[in-house]
């Protein structure tokens, strides 16, 4: 029986297996992402991280709490009243993410919408619903910005892939996610969280030496050092409020 580490209204954090570590976003509405959730989040991270300490095998799933919804990005409305709840929230969480020093799985298990992309594609594997959801960053169509968005999907993806996600908004269902490579697998919805189980136990092995973090930063440091140089920023604006709201 998994046991539970943080059991909220909006948000739970499982422990499987000694040392596999499960959030489950369930924040209303659509587990979208404001400064103080995104704040949350990050806790949550550094809660597994000491947990379970130095040089010691884990790894952390992030899913949603249905088969509709893993997040559709940010609450842009905020920003109307928080120019800076962004550099407070959302960019410190994607630099947490990169710099984790265990591996990660984004469990996406519905719908993926604007910063959710990213924060998906900040996580070191993806598995997602082959029956529902649907994976879209458009800042394209909502006229927005931020210094470093397009690291994640550069490093990470083929480049005809990244430009089709931040240039056109492209809209990928499952199948199309895993054939562009954005995604490492599929699974069916009942089956999901078992596979990514079966991931996290095969690769939680690896942060066993102490280095994850410091190799993962040769393939993505760029990313994570974007996020860093627009967290905790208020002397000036690090981001631009979007020109259309959805």
């Amino acid at each position: 029986m998994p046991e539970s580490i943080i059991n909220e209204k909006d948000l739970a954090v499982d422990r499987h297996d000694g040392n596999v570590f499960v959030i489950t976003m369930r924040k209303a509405p659509e587990n979208r992402i404001n400064s103080a959730y995104a704040q949350k989040l990050i806790a949550a991270f550094n809660k597994i991280r000491s947990i379970l300490g130095p040089n010691s095998e884990g790894a952390v799933i992030t899913r949603g709490n249905d088969a509709k919804f893993w997040c559709t990005g940010l609450e842009l409305d905020e920003a109307d009243n928080n120019p800076y709840a962004n550099s407070e929230g959302f960019f410190p969480l994607l630099a947490t993410v990169v710099d984790f020093p265990f591996p990660t799985i984004a469990l996406i298990t519905g719908h993926t919408f604007g910063g959710a992309c990213p924060f998906a594609l900040s996580h070191d594997y993806r598995i997602m619903n082959s029956k529902r959801g649907y994976f879209s960053m458009p800042p394209i169509d909502l006229g927005l910005h931020f210094p470093g968005i397009g690291a994640l999907p550069r490093l990470k993806l083929q480049s005809q892939v990244a430009r089709k996600m931040l240039l056109e908004a492209h809209k990928w269902t499952g199948k199309e996610a895993l054939k562009d490579g954005i995604v490492d697998a599929i699974a069916e919805p009942e089956e999901m969280f078992e596979a990514a189980l079966a991931l996290a136990r095969k690769w939680a092995p690896k942060a066993k030496m102490g280095v994850y973090s410091a190799l993962r930063n040769e393939l993505y440091g760029d990313a994570g050092k974007a996020f860093r140089e627009i967290s905790y920023i208020h002397g000036r604006m690090v981001d631009s409020p979007a020109k259309a709201k959805i």
